[in-house]
């Protein structure tokens, strides 16, 4: 102690203040540590500050090591996964897009306004400046919400972001935003029958958004389908014309590729447009592709021709009494406009014989027949194709000799568009049936339903219907195009209207390589000047198809063969050598 303290006087006679003086010299020198508190304190700061850097050097070298290599000391250096941020999607409704990726149906935020009546003070003053925001509702309806004797109303569904801002500046009391989303059909009318719509809810009502709710809700990723938007606006574009021009109650077209059931295009007139919420009229909103029963007329006569072939009991080279109407127990089949004389199959298609082919059907049977139109799926509903509206063929509660006669050109039996298209497909591309569907990369291998022989066949009689027949006006130069038409007159009050038909035309291009297949149908198209005051299907559904493959065949990159037309080919030679 005596060297740690300094004496100024040798008298111990000290001033105030100099008692005590700390000799500097010995501050950090040969001292004790429990015996200086000062210096102790020191220490242990020094000690301290020690510990927080080396703490922070770790914590620092520890993150480094982790963002660099992604590897920890705790897992013996393990490769360990990175935790991932989830982000909330706040659309809870897929998207549906085309088969190129465009997207046909999507949903957007949006906000509905509601209000608590009773904490709303100035009810005139809040209707009045609302009614400057929602230009779509009447000051005295908003004012009518406001005064109702309730805690809860809703006065505008799915604001725009910026009626939502402007409102909320209002600073109204008693008024509120609900957060949610609505469904936005950008082509409109286009997919109006596929899509279907739905509620204000958001629920899926009709068509696909219906078919496919739950799909469309449990997942955030598109729902991709078979559709071409390109394909499908030119076909609609062609077939409204078409109705324009022929004064028809409606149509309805649907492209397949015959290869494997995908529907390329389906349309159904009139439509209506899904971003609406009024009311479209009952016919607007019925699909006929999918819905529409209809007894087909005489392209029924492609499965009865293909039934005689693959039964064995029918050849090429038969011939069958046309000269006069064939007599049954209660029926007479005449021919329209027929040929009076005797007719081989080939024939029987070009010239669309009743009598050809009710003779061709009762030689191979009734049983023969049912099963195999049974077998090409004409008698059943479409149960997987994935829209609402579907329909079951209507088929005779007796099946005798008339009905079996009458069958074979398409009278006694009911069924949609979609049903011939998918068993005609069958028919020309090898004689595989493909179920048909609107979702890319679900369809299958298809099953055999004829064999390919009769197909091949069938394919040649189906050619010289379009070159010879009445298919003519489809004959685009180099797509080498083969079908048959129809024309069957409509069932009213249980009887035949001659003045009201139904005309059909389905193809196939090329021939000599099945790739698509077309059905048209018009509801009852009238006659003109321009169609020599006819209403047969020659005269408006077999051009209008020619007018849409000659459009979308470059779309499909169906490229086309111009040697097959001779004629054409000197013709166009001879124009360039002028």
């Amino acid at each position: 102690m005596a060297k740690l303290w300094a004496k100024k006087e040798k008298n111990k006679f000290y001033l105030p203040g100099e008692e005590i003086k700390v000799n500097r010299t010995f501050a950090f020198s040969g001292f004790d540590l429990e015996k200086d508190p000062l210096s102790a304190c020191k220490s242990r700061m020094l000690l301290a500050i020690s510990a927080f850097i080396l703490v922070y050097v770790i914590i620092a070298l520890r993150t480094f090591g982790l963002c660099i290599s992604g590897f920890s000391a705790d897992n013996d250096n393990k490769e360990r996964e990175l935790p991932q941020l989830k982000i909330e999607n706040p659309i809870t409704r897929a998207d549906i897009t085309d088969r190129n990726g465009s997207i046909i149906a999507t949903s957007l935020p949006t906000a509905n306004l509601f209000a608590h009546p009773r904490k709303v003070r100035d009810k005139e003053k809040a209707a009045a400046h609302l009614s400057k925001y929602i230009p779509d509702m009447l000051y005295e309806e908003i004012l009518e919400q406001l005064e109702k004797n309730s805690n809860f109303v809703y006065i505008k569904r799915n604001l725009s972001l910026a009626q939502r801002y402007q409102i909320y500046a209002l600073g109204i009391q008693g008024l509120g935003f609900e957060d949610v989303e609505k469904r936005v059909y950008p082509q409109k009318n286009l997919f109006s029958h596929i899509l279907g719509k739905t509620n204000i809810d958001n629920i899926g009502i009709s068509g696909l958004e219906k078919q496919m709710d739950n799909r469309l809700t449990s997942s955030d990723v598109p729902l991709q389908l078979t559709i071409d938007s390109g394909v499908q606006d030119t076909i609609r574009e062609k077939l409204t014309a078409a109705v324009k021009k022929f004064r028809a109650v409606g149509a309805s077209a649907i492209l397949m590729n015959v290869n494997n059931g995908e529907i390329i295009a389906m349309i159904s007139l009139p439509d209506f447009d899904p971003n609406l919420n009024n009311s479209p009229d009952e016919r607007n909103l019925f699909n006929f592709t999918t819905k529409g029963l209809y007894e087909p007329g005489s392209v029924f006569k492609i499965f009865n021709a293909a039934l005689g072939l693959e039964s064995g009991k029918i050849k090429l080279s038969d011939r069958f009494d046309a000269t006069k109407p064939l007599k049954l127990k209660y029926n007479t089949i005449k021919d329209y406009r027929g040929k009076n004389r005797w007719l081989d199959l080939q024939e029987i298609l070009i010239y669309s014989s009743n009598i050809g082919s009710a003779q061709i059907a009762l030689k191979v049977g009734k049983d023969e027949q049912k099963k195999f139109l049974s077998k090409m799926g004409l008698f059943d509903m479409l149960e997987s194709f994935e829209v609402t509206e579907k329909a079951t063929p209507s088929l005779p509660r007796r099946w005798g000799e008339a009905t079996t006669a009458t069958v074979s050109y398409g009278y006694g039996v009911s069924v949609t568009p979609l049903h011939i298209i998918s068993a005609f497909s069958a028919i020309v591309n090898g004689g595989v049936y493909h179920t048909p569907t609107l979702l890319k990369n679900r369809h299958g291998e298809g099953r055999r339903v004829v064999s390919a022989k009769t197909s091949a066949t069938m394919r040649k009689l189906l050619r010289g219907v379009v070159t010879k027949g009445s298919g003519r006006r489809a004959d685009v130069p180099g797509y080498e195009v083969a079908g048959k038409t129809g024309t069957a007159n409509k069932l009213v009050n249980g009887h035949y209207v001659d003045k009201k038909v139904m005309t059909s035309f389905v193809a196939t291009f090329p021939v000599s390589n099945p790739r698509y297949a077309l059905f048209l149908m018009m509801d009852e198209p009238k006659p003109s000047a321009e169609t020599a005051n006819f209403v047969t299907s020659g005269w408006n559904t077999v051009p209008t198809a020619g007018e849409i493959i000659s459009a979308i065949a470059p779309q499909l990159n169906v490229k086309a063969n111009y040697d097959l037309n001779e004629k054409r080919a000197q013709l166009i030679e001879a124009a360039y050598s002028r």
